[in-house]
């Protein structure tokens, strides 16, 4: 860890028991202890930042409150990937006003890729000014320092945003959903700027964590009972480019990759299931493909995100992949890995797009067959290239999306009911909230299970009957 990452860890600390000496101030004088909510928008990293954040508020002292309108301090973390997380956002800050007046005590920050938008920012700071706090992705771990400048400083915004990184801090405090599977940040940003995405402005260039800290995490949580590990970035393939740290293992071998630590975390006995994402289709190899063969640990899904299938609109996309190589790249997973499990993100109405194109699209939907497809509309994001070319009429796009959306759950509930009558291992995720005396666990191809069972199993592998395929989810009964 470099000095930059060893001052940021001191400063957290320092702050963190400021902090908690200013709520210990308010305790005393309110008699009760300050609450929070966090909000998430957006994909596993959002998640896996908002933990941090909820962690370093537990460590100062916060509890977390069942509702926004009960909380003391309410977060905000954003996506600003499509234009409904903006609008999103703006409609829980208009409503949040209104609490804001009656409670004025109640504090309120945002962060987020959002964030990193200096447009939005200043826009936020102009029509809601109540916010107390900004900041954005790449300085979460000084969510104490903002605090504590707030807390003293009763008449003041805290505003800080920072361009690019100025230090490494990981292993930071966190508050996880599930004590028996986690998500592990194996790199951040984005180096391919695809043109209608926006993820590189706001999560910066790739820089990769070193296998040493990596592995270190998933042993760390292996010791603390978790079963299920999922390996995080914006394109696991190209794990091993612009390393945050020295690294004694890439030293030694200039050619490890996302394929040599993937292997690596399967050799850790207490973990029994790993997963990943998200999988570039350009960066997939054969080398990936070998090592999830021969690893049963390896989850059986593969998200390969096709956004369309038409080359024309990849290329104007730059998505560096074609329709046949995609399709050729599918073949050789099915073919390697029968049981697999592919899910996708597809959108409709890029600039540009035909009739021809979307066509493209709808066959590639037919061909693959996906248990799950994700599918969007094009939202022009400020920034990107796209974003200045001539956007499709309304009309059209919501034709084609409507076409789409019935194909995808044909193809989807036909795809993923093929499992019916088998016996597969499930970990248990949850009591079914709709269900009583039913729990729904999830298979290794991600594919959802509801059985009868009691609580006590939440958290635990078991084997289940397929008996009913619904679409996308299953009735089992536990053998």
């Amino acid at each position: 860890m470099n000095d930059n990452s060893n001052n940021a860890r001191e400063r957290q600390t320092y702050y963190i028991e400021r902090c908690r000496e200013q709520l210990d101030n308010i305790k005393a004088s309110t008699g009760k202890s300050p609450t929070y909510y966090v909000t998430t928008f957006g994909c596993q990293m959002n998640a896996r930042d908002s933990e941090k954040l909820m962690g370093i508020l537990e460590q100062i002292g916060y509890t977390e409150a069942a509702s926004e309108k009960e909380a003391d301090f309410v977060i905000y973390n954003t996506c600003s990937v499509r234009e409904n997380a903006n609008q999103k956002l703006y409609g829980h800050l208009g409503s949040l006003k209104k609490q804001k007046e009656k409670r004025p005590d109640m504090l309120v920050a945002i962060c987020g890729c959002m964030m990193q938008q200096a447009d939005i920012v200043g826009y936020i700071e102009k029509s809601f000014s109540f916010v107390d706090i900004i900041f954005g992705t790449f300085n979460l771990y000084k969510l104490s320092e903002l605090l504590f400048l707030r807390l003293t400083e009763t008449d003041r915004q805290v505003v800080d945003v920072l361009e690019a990184p100025e230090a490494n801090v990981e292993m930071l405090p966190e508050k996880k959903k599930y004590n028996f599977k986690s998500g592990v940040n194996i790199m951040y940003g984005c180096n391919n700027f695809c043109t209608y995405c926006i993820v590189p402005y706001v999560r910066g260039r790739e820089r990769s964590r070193t296998p040493e800290d990596v592995l270190t995490e998933v042993k760390c949580l292996a010791d603390q009972g978790y079963k299920e590990i999922m390996l995080l970035g914006q394109n696991v393939n190209s794990y091993g480019v612009n390393f945050l740290d020295e690294s004694e293992t890439i030293k030694n071998n200039l050619e490890y990759g996302f394929p040599e630590l993937l292997e690596e975390v399967c050799k850790i006995d207490e973990i029994k299931r790993v997963r990943f994402m998200t999988s570039h289709p350009k960066d997939l190899s054969d080398k990936l493909i070998n090592v999830i063969e021969r690893n049963p640990k390896v989850a059986r899904h593969i998200h390969l995100p096709v956004q369309s299938g038409s080359s024309a609109v990849l290329k104007k996309m730059n998505r560096h992949y074609t329709k046949e190589s995609y399709l050729e790249l599918v073949n050789k997973i099915k073919t390697r890995l029968p049981d697999v499990s592919l899910t996708t993100d597809i959108m409709v109405g890029f600039p540009g797009e035909t009739e021809e194109d979307f066509q493209d699209t709808m066959d590639v939907v037919r061909q693959v067959g996906y248990d799950q497809a994700f599918t969007f509309i094009y939202s022009m994001r400020t920034g990107t290239p796209a974003a200045t070319w001539e956007q499709l009429s309304e009309e059209v796009v919501n034709d084609r999306f409507s076409r789409l959306l019935e194909l995808v759950r044909e193809t989807s509930a036909e795809a993923s009911a093929r499992f019916a009558g088998q016996d597969k291992e499930v970990l248990v995720e949850c009591v079914n909230d709709h269900m009583e005396g039913y729990v729904t666990g999830r298979m290794d191809n991600n594919i959802l299970v509801h059985f009868e069972g009691s609580p006590e199993l939440v958290g635990e592998f078991v084997n289940v009957h397929l008996d009913e395929a619904k679409g996308f989810y299953y009735m089992g009964t536990k053998l």
